[in-house]
């Protein structure tokens, strides 16, 4: 039998709580679809995309000995020494990391399908020339998850893995990773600079509710530059360029939350000016 949709204009709290149940229930449905080929597309998945950044051949290593030949320096991303075995230290260790690779796979393709169906929940509450902006919503916050993912997978993972593998405490002691660490830190990197770039979404969404100003951002922004570089330090290696190649791209998107900012209170004050006429 077909659920029937309540009225969004004379929905109870009840009717609220059923409609955010289902906006759930078909988001979890589109992830796991994603999961599922995730999960069948094991090959590609480890051999190929995980196990990417511990190849010497990795085209983020390959272009950083580039662009250090091109300056004359030998760095050591020409040649990472990654002389180890990621173990499995627990009999479930492998089957535990296929499906929670495949749910994290299934997340970060069903994005857009994600965000759709909670647009879609609170899209009742918007006002009419608000919900015309839906498709390009969906449009910019997906290509900024998709980017910020790529970032941390091309960039962020691979100076982290490099830096962790490579560096040696003592000759009495060898790095040999669990699968779990390893591929752990995989997701977590591109996960995090995922939602990292969401935000010029973020911002404009405290911008309509009143929380953030393109003032009060430009007045903290030495704040941010602050929180900035100790983010980049939480998810890079303990060096300066690796901090700094990540803190460029989150302080752009900053700069660009401001202009952001700005254009949300400009065009809600363009449209009171032209309710007040119309109301004259």
């Amino acid at each position: 039998m077909a659920r029937k949709k309540a009225d969004p204009n004379n929905m109870s709290f009840l009717d609220h709580v059923e409609e955010l149940r289902w906006c759930l229930i078909r988001s979890i449905i589109g992830i796991m679809i994603g999961a599922v080929v995730a999960f069948l597309a094991r090959k590609f998945i480890f051999d190929t995309v995980i196990f990417g950044p511990i190849k010497r051949d990795f085209v983020t290593y390959q272009t950083f000995c580039k662009i250090g030949r091109f300056f004359g320096i030998e760095s050591e991303f020409c040649d990472p020494n990654f002389n180890f075995i990621l173990q499995s230290r627990e009999m479930s260790d492998l089957f535990s990391v296929h499906v929670w690779t495949s749910i994290t796979v299934g997340f970060v393709v069903a994005f857009p399908w994600v965000l759709w169906q909670f647009w879609k929940f609170i899209s009742p509450g918007l006002k009419n020339n608000e919900r015309k902006y839906s498709s390009g919503f969906i449009i910019v916050s997906s290509l900024l998850f998709f980017i910020g993912v790529v970032f941390g997978y091309y960039v962020i993972a691979p100076l982290s893995v490099h830096f962790m593998l490579t560096y040696q405490l003592s000759d009495f002691v060898e790095t040999q990773p669990s699968i779990q660490s390893y591929v752990a830190y995989i997701r977590a990197s591109a996960l995090a600079s995922g939602i990292l770039f969401e935000l010029p979404i973020i911002i404009y969404f405290l911008t309509k509710i009143g929380l953030a100003t393109p003032e009060g951002m430009r007045k903290y922004r030495k704040f941010a530059l602050v929180i900035v570089l100790i983010v980049a330090a939480v998810i890079t290696p303990p060096d300066i360029a690796s901090q700094i190649i990540v803190a460029i791209p989150v302080l752009i998107l900053y700069e660009l939350s401001i202009y952001i900012s700005k254009f949300v209170l400009k065009r809600e004050a363009r449209a009171k000016r032209k309710l007040a006429k119309q109301s004259q």
